[in-house]
């Protein structure tokens, strides 16, 4: 976690130089918050987003994004401009709960199904799919199904 403006701001300039760097070769960086990492929560990722220069791309993570607390929908829709990959993944909130109340790992929390696929939990896929067809985004959409079916499988059929 970083703790002072001092981090933050060392920690965007870095990864603007490195953005700027990869982008004159022709690859652009796609940032992916995640879940016990240094940009987790939607203020984590606002604050990221607000420092780093615009060659700096963000991968969207609708499963990391609610895990974290967050509205994936409103927080896809106050950064959309910066998103170049998108990962469609559902979240479990009894499982989340679970997790927060016996403070779980994050590894414990995916391997109890915390995740799931879509349809199968919380994340408003339509919302998330209107806010990138409003704006026009054309990159890449990954749909992710990170539970172990033996241990916690899909009630989508």
């Amino acid at each position: 976690r970083f703790f002072t403006a001092a981090q933050w701001d060392a920690y965007a300039d870095r990864l603007t130089r490195f953005a700027r760097h990869t982008l004159a070769h022709g690859v652009r960086v796609a940032y992916h918050h995640h879940m016990g990492a240094y940009v987790e929560t939607p203020a984590d990722v606002d604050n990221l987003m607000a420092r780093v220069g615009d060659e700096v791309g963000l991968l969207f993570d609708s499963g990391h994004m609610t895990f974290a607390g967050g509205d994936a929908a409103a927080m896809l829709g106050k950064h959309v401009k910066r998103v170049c990959h998108v990962h469609c993944k559902d979240v479990r909130p009894d499982v989340v709960t679970l997790a927060r109340n016996r403070n779980w790992s994050f590894l414990e929390s995916v391997i109890n199904g915390a995740f799931t696929v879509p349809g199968d939990g919380t994340v408003d896929f339509a919302g998330l799919l209107a806010v990138l067809h409003e704006n026009d985004y054309a990159g890449w959409l990954v749909v992710e199904a990170e539970q172990d079916p033996a241990v916690a499988p899909s009630g989508v059929p």
